[in-house]
């Protein structure tokens, strides 16, 4: 005789609480987890010594020197011709976003420009005179209040415009140069304490060597930047295989008038490795600009750097990081920000504060004919090596015709790569090694690396990758006889005869 079983209210509940938990329970444990063990271990540079954002450049220095904004020219001028006559090195530092010593000479002066921050906005003619000093967090509740916005700058908010002048940043903003192209003049010291105003007629040699020249041509004091309006921009995103984003970005940008933003990120899901792309577009709306709401801090903060943090040392973390953020873009969905909203967001969200880690980037710039060779060269160096990779952001850049030591020789795609590694010298050996891969496949796409973060590229890549260095170091030497103005990236790349052999 067969048995019959009857589940009771009270095993039926304990099934549903185990599917919930089997459905819903892992990723609630998982960013409790990372939640948890989220502690800021950073710590403070001991006096005497600076570090910058890649927190592997801890370095004694001789003297750190605010700057003084009441008497900065005077200040500047007497601390350059004291430190010709004692032989110091002067390295020129702001946010300390750069992560290859760009800002930093062992043994030398440090001159924090921080406090050189003034702001006057000429809406008559559309203009921003700014101090270099100057953060973008600044800059930008400054201008939204008069209704303006910066017309190109990185996605974040944390740098300082002389920083962003200095590596010649770029941003997502559509059909763009990078920022030099906003930049009307500025006011530069040079290395003999002489001040001149810098443009694309006055002292033009100059103009194309600072911008992009990494503080090595003397102390950009107060720039003119070219400001655009705020303006209401509506955001659509489609998720497509990587096979299809070319031609979905081409569609969406090419049948969209008024494009204003545009950029792409990549799934990092090992099991999908750069396999899907989420394409974000913003067109310009029409409608007054009295509308927008006001400008806020971004939401949601406290959820987006969980879910983010808990992608850089776990799989199961990528692949929900991709499930959220394809899932919250609401693809095919549409939603209004104003373009200072967008801007509006710090590097701190997403930052590494771990004593055993930290977060590294990476970038390179590749023709559009080249990158499906690039990506394909991507999903096979990474893993090959061992790559930790957190972030993939594919973005549009114009033409640079303004700068001397230039990235973008024509329009380019630039992937912003972040990766995850281990604060010890293995870590470290480890990162070398693949940067020098990936360097060699952007050149043989017939692209380039970018030169902010680690010097990693041997003498050799350096110089294949910009061949107008040579010269960019002899007209250095030229301006700055006496060798004054240096730092890391200047001692790796800029000798006589530094470039003729390998590492």
């Amino acid at each position: 005789m067969a048995r019959r079983f009857f589940a009771s209210p009270r095993l039926i509940a304990f099934a549903v609480l185990v599917l919930l938990l089997l459905t819903v329970g892992r990723p609630v444990l998982h960013l409790v987890s990372t939640a948890w063990h989220d502690a800021d271990e950073r710590q403070v540079a001991p006096p005497g010594t600076v570090d910058d954002a890649s927190r592997l450049n801890r370095t004694r220095v001789a003297e750190i020197v605010d700057v003084d904004r009441e008497r900065a020219e005077e200040q500047l001028a007497e601390l350059l011709d004291r430190a010709r006559r004692d032989g110091l090195g002067v390295s020129i530092a702001g946010a300390r976003h750069s992560m290859g010593g760009h800002s930093i000479h062992p043994d030398g002066i440090t001159i924090n420009m921080l406090p050189f921050d003034a702001m006057e906005l000429d809406a008559a003619r559309g203009l921003l005179r700014v101090g270099s000093g100057a953060l973008w967090s600044d800059v930008i509740p400054f201008l939204d209040a008069a209704g303006w916005s910066v017309a190109v700058m990185q996605s974040n908010k944390s740098f300082t415009v002389g920083g962003s002048l200095s590596v010649n940043c770029h941003g997502w903003q559509y059909g763009r140069p990078p920022i030099a192209s906003t930049v009307e003049s500025f006011r530069l010291m040079k290395a003999d304490g002489a001040v001149v105003r810098c443009s694309r007629t006055e002292n033009p040699e100059l103009f194309s060597l600072a911008l992009g020249g990494y503080g090595l041509f003397g102390i950009i004091l107060e720039v003119d930047l070219r400001v655009v309006p705020n303006r209401p921009y509506r955001l659509t995103t489609d998720v497509v295989p990587a096979t299809e984003a070319l031609a979905t970005y081409h569609e969406r940008v090419g049948g969209a008038a008024g494009t204003a933003m545009v950029y792409a990120r990549m799934n990092v899901d090992p099991d999908h490795f750069l396999d899907d792309v989420i394409l974000s577009v913003l067109v310009e709306e029409d409608g007054p600009v009295e509308g927008l709401p006001p400008l806020s801090e971004q939401g949601l903060v406290g959820l987006r750097r969980t879910i983010f943090r808990g992608s850089a040392e776990s799989d199961y973390g990528k692949k929900l990081r991709w499930t959220a953020e394809t899932q919250l873009s609401s693809p095919g969905g549409e939603t209004v920000f104003s373009r200072n909203q967008l801007l509006n967001e710090p590097v701190e969200v997403y930052a590494n504060r771990s004593a055993d880690s930290t977060d590294i980037l990476h970038e390179y710039f590749v023709p559009e004919a080249s990158i499906a060779g690039f990506i394909d060269g991507l999903r096979r160096i990474i893993p090959e090596e061992g790559g930790n990779l957190l972030n993939v952001t594919v973005r549009h850049i114009e033409e640079d015709t303004d700068t001397f030591l230039r990235y973008a020789d024509r329009p380019m795609l630039s992937l912003v790569m972040l990766f995850h590694q281990e604060r010890t010298d293995a870590g470290e050996a480890a990162m070398e090694k693949l940067t020098r891969r990936l360097i060699d496949a952007a050149l043989a796409a017939g692209g380039r690396y970018y030169l902010p973060y680690r010097l990693h590229a041997t003498p050799e890549q350096f110089h294949r990758a910009y061949p107008m260095a040579r010269e960019f170091f002899r007209r250095k030497r030229e301006h700055d006889p006496d060798g004054l103005f240096r730092n890391q990236f200047h001692t790796k790349y800029g000798g006589a005869d530094v470039g003729s052999q390998e590492d």
